[in-house]
């Protein structure tokens, strides 16, 4: 962080205004290369995206892309973004877990993005927090606080159309911009670059609560019926009448409830694997006394694609919810913290049994020796 202790950033920094560190990953010059980026975009667990700027007018094209895509692609102004590399690249995991000052509920992805000179996606705002680390090449960064967000008619990005920069910074390979939400920005490629997006989650109100009406739809159990045995001859049979809306308005204030419940709606509404990511479950599964003598040899991790965060006693593991006791809790609470648990490992039998349910479901793995 340039110096700058993760508290003191958080008090500063973070949603407040932006920040440049020169050098923050010293001898960081990314984690793959080109092609390799240009392979991931073409399979079909990639979300990828290619956006070319061509003779004044913006062209978006989602992916899976085929690597024809790029032999017809102009010599600059494009750029290719991949999503969740986290999910397929164990490299990206580990620059994740440099960003583990902010809570992991927060986290959304690593984003990786090429572009040959003079390729961007054009000024927009973000509803988000990210740190934008250079990976090989050069790209210049203009920022903007300003508030107006017109958007460029018929563009199929949210391109600012009034976009005045008011700081400027060409980024190298280890440098890294941090930005508050809602701050403008547009990053130009210098020459051949590779931006790393560390991107953070930011649900709307709307999402949230209507994300949290769903979760309590399941667990809701109000008695009774509707019923209306003083009913009175109305004038206007059309009419929703006070009656009616009384009764309603009793009915709908039994919802209820606690922070229990809000704490196992977020564990589980922000461990829910997007709906494009699935689990391999083992071909040949190990058996349970092999697994379990494996993980206590080499210790187990989590799969690049699971998410896992923790309450009280309880944790969240791809939208499941696991209540355990205080001492199957004390082991797995590092494997939510660290991603992995290295050896010694201290087991009991419901630690194992948790351990062994997650494996075959593809949710852990054995570390590799």
């Amino acid at each position: 962080m340039g110096g700058i202790t993760p508290k003191d950033f958080l008090r500063d920094y973070w949603q407040k205004r932006p920040l440049l560190i020169r050098n923050a990953l010293p001898g960081f010059n990314g984690l793959l290369t080109r092609d390799e980026l240009i392979k991931h975009a073409c399979t079909e667990d990639a979300q990828s995206r290619l956006v070319i700027h061509k003779k004044g007018k913006w062209h978006l094209q989602h992916g899976p892309l085929n690597e024809y895509d790029f032999t017809k692609l102009p010599k600059k102004q494009w750029t290719l973004l991949v999503q969740e590399v986290n999910h397929f690249l164990p490299s990206a995991r580990d620059l994740l877990k440099k960003f583990c000052f902010i809570p992991h509920a927060r986290l959304d992805d690593l984003m990786v993005s090429y572009a040959p000179k003079g390729g961007g996606i054009g000024p927009h705002f973000d509803s988000y927090d990210v740190f934008l680390l250079q990976g090989m090449g050069s790209r210049r960064w203009q920022i903007s606080s300003q508030q107006d967000d017109e958007f460029v008619a018929d563009a199929p990005l949210r391109i600012l159309k009034n976009f005045l920069p008011e700081q400027e910074w060409v980024l190298n390979a280890g440098d890294m911009l941090y930005l508050p939400p809602k701050y403008a920005h547009n990053g130009i490629a210098e020459a051949d670059c590779m931006t790393y997006s560390i991107g953070f989650r930011a649900p709307s109100y709307h999402e949230l609560m209507m994300q949290f009406l769903i979760y309590l739809q399941d667990d809701l159990a109000v008695e009774g019926r509707y019923s209306d045995p003083d009913l009175r001859l109305q004038v206007y049979p059309s009419e929703i009448n006070v009656a009616m809306l009384s009764q309603v308005d009793s009915i709908l204030k039994k919802i209820k409830w606690t922070r229990t419940d809000i704490q196992n709606f977020l564990g589980i509404y922000l461990s829910e694997p997007k709906p494009h990511v699935f689990f391999e479950q083992p071909t040949k599964p190990l058996g349970s006394d092999l697994f379990l003598r494996q993980i206590m040899r080499n210790g187990v991790q989590l799969n690049l694609k699971s998410r896992m965060l923790s309450g009280v006693n309880k944790l969240f593991i791809n939208g499941e919810i696991f209540e355990v006791g205080d001492d199957a809790y004390h082991v797995l609470i590092k494997l939510a913290n660290d991603q992995e648990i290295l050896p010694p490992l201290y087991m009991n039998e419901e630690t194992e049994e948790v351990l062994y349910q997650w494996y075959v479901n593809g949710y852990v793995e054995v570390i590799k020796d």
